[in-house]
Order: structure tokens, then C-alpha cells, then sequence
């Protein structure tokens, strides 16, 4: 379990936070949310984050799929082998069903340094208001999940309703919300490149740090987002399918030895 103070592993620089997403206790990827355009990469996730670990990750960014589109934790016995692997030392953030305070409870008591709150978040921000109250900003971070301007929830299921992804943003901030992970849901899992004009637009707001999330597959990309102001960058499908040795991203990181754009 991390400790509130080592939690200063946040994004005082950037962090690349490897993803770890499960469906049915198995690690896997889906193409633009589309939960029926599943890619299966493992079926041992607490092996994973230990690779992870082994690669320098400081981060690791853990959604529970089935949770987020059925609106209740799911994959908790997943999320806390997870969460132990990782071991001490090593935050993981975890995403998906966290729909009332008990859920982000829960997560954050198996050890998770922080919960990730999207739908309900965006359905009421006061709800977000009363988590950073009770557990405070650096336990809480929301998802922006953004198709065609609007942030939505639901696991992203076709027809889910959405917010202006701008008035989202400026009033989840006035709640005290400082982290904000976005999504660019046509770019997820593709490895087509970040959306870098949404996220420019929403670090240009400066109401919060923005990790950029969905389409990160080159270094040049994560020269790219940070550029541009991200304090981190949700990397995925790019890792598993070895087009981003995370070992080497993560020292070229901290040594400050991105290439140019």
C-alpha cells in the first residue's frame, strides 16, 4: 500500500503510467471503447505489473472494464493482485465501476494511491467535491472521456449522454479536482497518435494537470504531449505489442532525452 507521503511520486514530472485493463480477470484492449473489438494480451495481470515494475514504472494505471460499463466493481480480486505485485513504493491508480463513495473506499483501503471517478463525477460534481473532501485531491483523479466534445461515462456505450467537455473540466476544477486524465475515445487503442489539440485545450484552460490518455504509442508522442503542457501519458496497446520498450521510454523520460516533435 502507498503511504499518503510517498504519494509526491505524483507528477512533480512527468510520469508515463503504464495501463493495465481487465475484462473477465484478463488483461486486454479494446479499440475506440468498443467492448466487442477486444485484444487479449495476458492472463495473469499481477505478472504484468510486475513487468511493469521491473521496467522502471513508477505509475501504473488499472481499469476495471466490466465495472465502468456495468457501474459496480467487478475485477476486485484482479485490482488488489495488482495492487500487491506493484508492491511498495509503486502508486496504482484504478479506474472503472467507481460510482458511489463506498466503491472509492474500497479501492483506495486494497491500496490503490488513487481512484479515478468518471461518470458519476460528471453526472453530479459535487459528487467528486465530497471524495476530495473526504480523501483528498491527490487520491482523486477524473476521467474526461471525450467523443465529439463531450465528456461521457457509461463505459462509453453507444448512446451514453455527455457533458461539454470544457464546462466538465471548469466545474469539476471549482470542486477541487486537480488531475484530470483525458481520453480521446477515437484515437483509444489505436496507436494513431494523441488528439494534441483537445489536450492542448484542456491544459490551455489551466484548471487542473492533464495526463494524456488513448493513442500514445511512440516516443515521439510523449515528446509531443509534454510539449504541450501533460504532466503524464496513459500508455497501453503501444507496450504490449512491443512498438514501446517502457524500460527505455521511462529512462529517455527522466533523463530528458525526448526527441524533438
Amino acid at each position: 500500500m502507498v503511504e499518503d507521503s510517498q504519494l509526491s511520486l505524483s507528477f512533480d514530472d512527468f510520469q508515463l503510467l503504464p495501463a493495465i485493463d481487465l475484462r473477465g480477470g484478463q488483461v486486454v484492449r479494446l479499440s475506440e471503447g468498443d467492448f466487442g473489438r477486444e485484444t487479449v494480451y495476458g492472463t495473469d495481470p499481477a505478472e504484468v505489473a510486475r513487468g511493469f515494475v521491473a521496467a522502471g514504472a513508477r505509475w501504473i494505471h488499472v481499469v476495471d472494464l466490466d465495472g465502468a460499463r456495468d457501474g459496480a466493481r467487478r475485477q476486485t480480486e484482479a485490482v488488489s493482485r495488482i495492487v500487491a505485485a506493484a508492491g511498495e513504493g509503486i502508486a496504482c491508480e484504478v479506474a472503472g465501476g467507481l460510482r458511489d463513495e463506498e466503491a472509492v473506499a474500497a479501492v483506495l483501503g486494497a491500496g490503490a494511491a488513487r481512484a479515478v471517478v468518471g461518470t458519476a463525477a460528471l453526472r453530479n460534481p459535487d459528487f467528486a467535491a465530497r471524495l476530495i473532501a473526504r480523501f483528498g485531491a491527490e487520491r482523486i483523479a477524473i476521467a474526461l472521456d471525450v467523443r465529439d466534445g463531450m465528456a461521457v461515462g457509461q463505459g462509453w456505450v453507444p448512446g451514453a449522454s455527455g457533458v461539454p467537455v470544457d464546462d466538465a473540466f471548469a466545474a469539476l476544477s471549482d470542486r477541487g479536482a486537480r488531475t484530470f486524465i483525458v481520453t480521446a475515445i477515437e484515437r483509444d487503442g489505436l496507436l494513431a497518435g494523441p488528439n494534441l489539440e483537445l489536450l492542448c485545450r484542456m491544459v490551455n484552460l489551466r484548471r487542473g494537470d492533464v495526463i494524456a490518455s488513448a493513442g500514445v504509442s511512440s516516443m515521439a508522442d510523449i515528446a509531443a504531449v509534454r510539449s504541450i503542457g501533460c504532466v503524464g501519458a496513459v500508455v497501453g496497446r503501444a507496450i504490449y505489442e512491443g512498438r514501446l520498450n517502457l524500460a527505455e521510454a521511462i529512462r529517455l523520460v527522466d533523463n530528458s532525452s525526448l526527441p524533438s516533435r
